[in-house]
């Protein structure tokens, strides 16, 4: 870790603690690049809506704008998480940490009967998420598939991206968190959205993860195999880093 701060100053055990032990909030995750982000705008709309729905209250952008440039001191590349946390009053919480790049290998995936609650927020307390993917790596995968009701709907901590036998990109239908990197990929390459059963996922030629650490592909989901080279997921890394990046400051 390289430093947190809160609401802009050092952080004491006691509102550390506070906000240990309430768990609960909201926040976001991001990857700086010499002091730019993509999709920096959606993150902060993201905070404001999540602060409205969870606080009722917004909270403005350019408030985090200077607390993520104040955290970040002179540090150009980072991986940074904005935590907005507390029961009654909410305090800022920015954590800089080295930058992270995505799995280098494909992801085998696991499905799994778990949906986040109030999945449309990105909010704390992922104990789910955490356990099925550690259950996940105990049985000889790399993550698990959340699903319900046999519907595909989101991974662990990414979205899910199928490709049609055209190449096409496939988002599943279902109630996920509408992932950073997915609103980007929307913009930029056709897709669509329909039901995904996890009983058909042998129907598409490919599928990837996507979120704030980037791409990665994926490899098996349950024992239905995609090739590793599809030229498809080319076309989507390129897309994406083709987005430019907004700055910090």
């Amino acid at each position: 870790m390289l430093r947190i701060e809160i609401d802009g100053g050092p952080p004491t055990t006691e509102r550390l603690a506070a906000g240990l032990l309430a768990n609960y909030g909201h926040f976001t995750a991001m990857q700086v690049r010499d002091r730019r982000v993509k999709g920096l705008d959606l993150h902060l709309r993201r905070l404001d809506r999540a602060n409205r729905e969870l606080y009722g209250t917004g909270l403005a952008g350019e408030h985090v704008r200077a607390l993520i440039a104040h955290a970040l001191g002179d540090v150009r590349d980072a991986a940074v998480r904005v935590v907005v946390f507390g029961v009654a009053e909410p305090s800022v919480l920015v954590a800089v940490r080295p930058p992270t790049t995505p799995p280098t290998t494909p992801q085998r995936l696991v499905p799994v009967a778990y949906t986040r609650p109030l999945p449309h927020v990105k909010h704390l307390g992922g104990f789910g998420q955490l356990h099925h993917g550690k259950r996940a790596g105990q049985a000889g995968f790399d993550d698990a598939l959340l699903t319900s009701d046999g519907v595909v709907v989101e991974g662990a901590i990414a979205n899910i991206g199928f490709f049609d036998r055209d190449g096409g990109v496939v988002w599943p239908r279902a109630d996920w968190l509408h992932g950073i990197t997915m609103q980007l990929l929307e913009r930029e390459l056709p897709s669509r959205r329909e039901v995904v059963r996890s009983v058909d996922v042998g129907r598409y030629r490919g599928a990837f993860l996507a979120n704030s650490i980037g791409l990665v592909g994926v490899s098996r989901i349950d024992d239905v195999e995609y090739p590793a080279d599809d030229p498809a997921l080319d076309r989507v890394r390129a897309a994406y880093d083709a987005i430019p990046a907004d700055p910090v400051e």
